[in-house]
């Protein structure tokens, strides 16, 4: 799922907001960030919500458009050392004006918004000051190239031309970030990862511009046609002369290293979690739900074996070595149903459909109508995760949530191809599109979006987002999906062991300083990836930080939630009514959803 980050230098996707419209002067985009109040703490909190909103979008313009704020789409962010300090600034007088508040006079709602946004400051300050990403992760400014024209032209939000003008402006103003790149990065801080990354996406950029702007280009006539024509043949002079400091200076000089160490690592961890959750904690709660997980898939195991030729033995007590050879048999069965190399998408249209339905008939959760479409990832963004699920902003109504899948890569192996299709087999697929749409990403954006609360949509988490994802795949397995398939099931356990993996693997590469071997021991022998999908995590662990966590604890949270409800209700408990309560919050930290449900004091 593509969120915003708790660094305001990111800029990807967010939920939608069908509640609100769209803002038709300044000031409107966040003039219902806050319900309406009639105490003064409430009304104050709306004000500094409203000041934030409008102030943060101007700073961050690309992440506007994504966010359906249409003032700023002819600007791109400015990341000079004044346009940090301006975001600096107005972050530290917003905060304390959010320090001043009585915030135990706030209602529920608004304390939980609170909380939220100072979060959110002290992040962007903790980012630009402290972790300083400007100046040691390339990443951050490919990413707003790429997001710079994705955000305006895959979304119908506006005519055609109208998008072209703001495309224009911003091709126009691009190669400004790629010189503001080339003096904040320095090269000694830059993990070599990062720069070899960078360096293959970059041309992503033009694949961008021919497939939006240059197939469109004759909507556009007279001045703004010379325009456009000039700013896109400039542009890829700017993309040619960056490619080279890439290959030549870059890559070459990229002396850094790609673990954050304990201090900047529990930091970020907590900016990106807001979970009660230690590192210490989610790594002991995640090493015994590793070994519980794989005891569970050992029984399965020994179910789809039985009577089986050639079978490895099942005993009631095995040793290590016994259960891990008798887990392998039985996914080996599953691994023999798999796509072919040039039909995933496919696959992944039809197990969409098949999990749509499954939720109507069992009644599971409220299926919204709002579109939904399968794509194939732009280039700029692959490199990192296999798929991931891009909703429309909150101030934009009735537009697609893109489920993106990444294709296998031209230049793989037929072997590596096989590792990798071994891996995501037919019933992985189905987990996969349960996880990313059906009734996971989507749907949760969908019902999510419709919270009054603008402030809460924008910063939508995370945590909230992949937990859920997550929960998801454990609930319609236990409803009985295709058919309580054994199979299924210890598919379903292998693909939550990777979530309890990236748990591990992340503090573990970043705080223990594992090794590539370390790493790929625990995804390939104690989660059971396969070789092409934990080299794909080995990288993303040296990439990212502090973001695959959200997975496991994310999920954690969510069903201790459900069971401390369930205790709760008791036989008044029902699935659908609480599974669209969960949903009616607008994905704030899963700890808030359980202190809203359960009149438990926010905090």
């Amino acid at each position: 799922m593509r969120l915003l980050p708790t660094t305001a230098l990111l800029t990807l996707a967010l939920a939608g907001c069908q509640s609100v419209p769209a803002p038709d002067a300044p000031g409107a985009a966040a003039a219902t960030a806050a319900s309406r109040v009639d105490s003064a703490p409430d009304a104050r909190f709306a004000e500094i919500s409203r000041r934030w909103l409008d102030g943060w979008m101007a700073l961050n313009p690309i992440a506007a458009t994504q966010l359906g704020d249409h003032r700023f789409d002819d600007r791109i962010d400015d990341l000079d050392a004044e346009g940090r300090q301006r975001l600096v600034d107005f972050s530290r007088s917003l905060l304390a004006e959010l320090d001043a508040l009585d915030t135990s006079r706030l209602s529920r709602e608004n304390q939980v918004d609170a909380l939220i946004l100072r979060n959110q400051l002290r992040s962007d300050i903790w980012n630009i000051e402290t972790f300083q990403s400007w100046a040691r992760d390339p990443q951050v400014y490919t990413g707003l190239a790429g997001s710079a024209i994705y955000n305006l032209m895959a979304r119908e939000f506006a005519p055609m031309p109208q998008r072209l003008k703001s495309a224009t402006a911003r091709m126009q103003q691009i190669p400004t970030l790629f010189a503001q790149m080339r003096e904040n990065i320095d090269p000694a801080r830059v993990p070599k990862i990062h720069a070899e990354t960078v360096a293959k996406q970059h041309a992503g950029l033009l694949q961008l511009v021919d497939q939006f702007i240059t197939p469109n280009a004759g909507q556009l006539s007279g001045a703004d046609r010379e325009r456009l024509d000039a700013a896109v043949a400039n542009l890829r002079k700017a993309v040619a002369e960056q490619q080279t400091w890439l290959d030549k200076t870059l890559v070459p000089n990229a002396k850094g290293d790609f673990r954050i160490g304990a201090e900047l690592y529990d930091q970020k961890l907590q900016f990106a979690l807001m979970s009660s959750l230690s590192r210490a904690e989610i790594g002991e709660r995640a090493r015994a739900e590793l070994q519980r997980v794989r005891a569970e898939m050992y029984d399965i195991a020994r179910q789809v074996l039985q009577g089986r030729r050639g079978a490895p033995p099942t005993p009631a007590n095995p040793t290590d070595a016994q259960r891990q050879k008798a887990i392998e048999a039985a996914l080996e069965l599953a691994y023999a149903e798999r796509p072919s190399r040039t039909n995933v998408v496919e696959a992944a249209k039809q197990a969409l459909d098949v999990a749509t339905e499954f939720v109507r008939e069992k009644d599971l959760v409220t299926v919204p109508a709002d579109p939904v479409e399968i794509i194939l990832m732009p280039e700029f963004q692959r490199g990192v995760a296999v798929a991931y699920a891009d909703s429309p902003g909150p101030l934009d109504k009735g537009l697609d949530t893109y489920y993106a899948i990444s294709p296998i890569p031209d230049d793989w192996t037929d072997a590596q191809a096989e590792s990798f299709l071994r891996e995501y087999n037919n019933r992985m697929i189905h987990l996969l599109s349960i996880h990313e749409a059906m009734p996971g990403h989507y749907l949760e954006g969908a019902h999510s979006a419709r919270h009054p609360s603008i402030l809460r949509g924008v910063l939508r988490s995370g945590l909230f987002a992949e937990g859920w994802a997550v929960y998801t795949e454990d609930m319609m397995a236990d409803a009985g999906y295709m058919d309580n398939d054994p199979l299924f099931r210890l598919v379903q356990l292998k693909f939550y062991l990777r979530t309890i993996a990236n748990a591990i693997l992340d503090q573990g590469v970043h705080v223990d300083g594992w090794s590539r071997d370390q790493a790929m021991r625990l995804m390939t022998h104690d989660t059971f990836q396969q070789e092409r999908e934990a080299a794909g995590k080995w990288v993303r662990a040296q990439l990212t930080s502090a973001q695959l966590p959200t997975y496991f604890v994310g999920s954690a949270e969510h069903f201790d939630t459900r069971k401390a409800v369930e205790a709760k209700r008791g036989e008044a408990f029902d699935l659908k009514t609480y599974h669209d309560q969960v949903l009616s919050y607008g994905a704030p930290p899963v700890r808030f959803v359980r202190q809203l449900m359960l009149d438990q004091p926010i905090e």
